[in-house]
Order: C-alpha cells, then structure tokens, then sequence
C-alpha cells in the first residue's frame, strides 16, 4: 500500500472504502441505472402490446412483441439482482 492511500485511509476513511469498492466493482451504479433505465422501457412497451392484445388488434405481431417485452424485463430484474449481490 503506497504512502497515499495510507494516508487517505486514516484521514477519510468513508471515502477510502468507497474508492475501493468502486474499484472493485467499476461502473457498477452506471450498470444499475442501464438495467432501470431498459426494465422501464420494457415495461412500457409491455403495457402497450397488452393493451393491443386485450384489444385485438394485429395479434400476430402484438403477441410475441409481449413476450419480448416479457422477456426483456425479466432479464433486467435478474441482472439488478444479481449485481446487488455482489
């Protein structure tokens, strides 16, 4: 451990952890923000083509748009999960 990070760790310890755990883990609030930021659109497009579905309209194309959108929500809930695990 260099001199700095020494003296850093004993004047600031706060922002000593919080340095290394972002170095640990890099961009991980950046990460978070994208999986909200892609779960949300999900859910947004999700709502849409269900209401085109409850509707009846363009079903052949309304239905697996869901299952997409589904699917991509999903996906985004796993990946927040699992990165605020770590």
């Amino acid at each position: 451990m260099s001199e700095q990070s020494e003296r850093l760790r004993r004047s600031d310890p706060e922002k000593y952890a919080r340095l290394k755990a972002e170095a640990a883990a890099p961009y991980r609030g950046l990460r978070k923000f994208v999986y909200i930021g892609f779960g949300t659109s999900g859910a947004i497009g999700g709502f849409v083509f269900l209401a085109q579905t409850i509707a009846g309209r363009d079903l052949e194309n309304a239905i697996p748009n869901l299952a997409l959108q589904i699917g991509v929500v999903a996906l985004m809930v796993w990946l927040f999960r699992l990165e605020s695990r770590k």
